[in-house]
């Protein structure tokens, strides 16, 4: 059993995490549950900022909010000195409502709509990441109609393949993300970009896929943005002052995934752009990084109470959970994996192979296959390693089956940071027109 941060078995032979025990979170909050470990957090974070910050180099860390957004990972992520990455007008509002300063807030997305952009202007963001020409000159015409001046990255794509899975690979030529390198388009971006008044380039970002394990791929991906940095610099006269290399930084889900330390993936980009940018005589520019799995995702653990079974002789025994793909679609979108234990049994030898399956109406919820536990009862508490990055993001109402409630856990002490959606929160946005209510029955 592999145990991250704060987790560890009781004396009751409980788990617990930050100091609280599982058992008692269900009983008080109820499940599913998400848990998050905030010492776990605050952790992954100062890695990443030790680690650049011995490099000498000038750096932002930024979130890359759309692994887990509330308010309070934002105050969080603000209390430590990150940067903030968000993709859509919510996670904006989510950021600003937490009082995440302006400033520091960077925003992605490869269509962001009118509304989305004057909601950003409005608040005087720091730094737009455009991803194409449409979006190029839609900022243009509204900054100007703003009487703004605004900060942006172009995002390029250079052509490198990151081993992941095909559907967060994102770095590749043939993706829906950004101005290619190969074909010259991002060259033809940079031009364009420097003829628009309202708009100051500071750089290029790219990002080159999710979970990846190695620091080849980063390697390549900097060499090819320095040296893209380089030849405008030659061509145009326009020096980049910023490098934004994205996130993708592996976890561990199981047994078998192999993530480096946070210092090996720095290390590796920053002795990439130090010696391309030396050998051209280039000024060594600001670089940026947006770790989100790699901050929270470790950090989470989901908890479920386990209902009914179904045991098929000589196939496969189920069990069931009162969750599933509305709190975690990753096993249906990507097959993702977990690891998981009987949070109220955890010294429990394990005597009965079973797969994990959710409540939803849909043959595909699965959540765990062939999972090693000891003899399950109903009323056991599972607890699912692993979950705290793009479980929560991706919730959703399907079969109108309420969100869980997350709680950050430190030093003893447990905190409601997302309340468990009521009943009025399923249906508070439903309207019945007026010809489709309840007429009094005529006898």
């Amino acid at each position: 059993m592999f145990l991250h941060g704060t987790t560890r078995i009781n004396a009751n032979g409980h788990l617990e995490i930050g100091g609280c025990d599982l058992t008692e979170l269900a009983q008080e909050f109820g499940t599913p549950l998400y848990v998050v470990d905030e010492t776990l957090v605050r952790l992954r974070v100062r890695e990443f900022m030790d680690a650049f910050r011995s490099t000498g180099m000038k750096f932002q860390v930024a979130y890359a909010s759309k692994a887990f957004c509330v308010m309070a990972m934002c105050r969080l992520a603000e209390e430590e000195g990150m940067s903030l990455d968000v993709v859509s007008d919510g996670e904006l509002y989510t950021a600003l409502q937490a009082g995440f300063p302006a400033a520091r807030i960077h925003f992605h997305g490869n269509n962001k709509t009118p509304e989305e952009i004057l909601m950003a202007l409005d608040a005087n963001i720091g730094c737009f990441v455009v991803d194409n020409f449409v979006e190029l000159q839609l900022l243009n015409a509204l900054a100007a109609d703003k009487g703004r001046h605004v900060n942006v990255l172009l995002r390029i794509t250079p052509g490198v393949e990151a081993h992941t899975h095909e559907y967060i690979s994102t770095g590749q030529q043939d993706s829906k993300f950004g101005f290619d390198l190969g074909n010259g388009t991002a060259f033809r971006a940079v031009e364009q970009t420097l003829k628009l008044p309202n708009l100051k380039l500071l750089g290029v970002h790219s990002h080159i896929g999710s979970q990846i394990f190695e620091v080849e791929g980063f390697r390549l991906a900097v060499e090819k943005v320095a040296s893209f940095a380089i030849e405008v610099r030659d061509k145009l006269g326009e020096t980049f002052t910023v490098l934004n290399l994205g996130g993708g930084f592996g976890i561990r889900y199981v047994e078998g995934d192999t993530p480096l330390p946070v210092g090996t993936y720095v290390q590796a980009i920053s002795e990439a752009i130090i010696a391309t940018c030396l050998k051209a005589d280039f000024p060594l520019p600001e670089i940026w990084i947006e770790p989100g799995r790699s901050v929270v995702g470790d950090a989470g653990t989901t908890l479920y109470t386990i209902g009914t079974s179904k045991d098929i002789p000589g196939v496969r025994k189920y069990i069931a959970v009162d969750g599933g793909m509305t709190d975690n679609p990753r096993p249906a979108l990507y097959g993702s994996k977990y690891e998981a234990v009987l949070a109220n049994r955890a010294n429990d030898v394990a005597r009965e192979v079973v797969s994990v399956a959710g409540k939803a109406c849909e043959s595909g919820d699965m959540l765990i296959w062939d999972l090693n536990l000891p003899e399950v009862k109903t009323g056991d508490l599972l607890a699912v390693f692993s979950t705290g990055a793009y479980n929560y993001a991706m919730a959703s109402n399907y079969n109108r089956i309420r969100r869980p409630a997350v709680v950050f856990v430190k030093d003893g002490k447990a905190d409601l940071v997302v309340a468990r959606e009521s009943y009025s929160d399923i249906v508070g946005n439903d309207l019945i027109p007026e010809r489709l209510r309840k007429q009094p029955v005529s006898l």
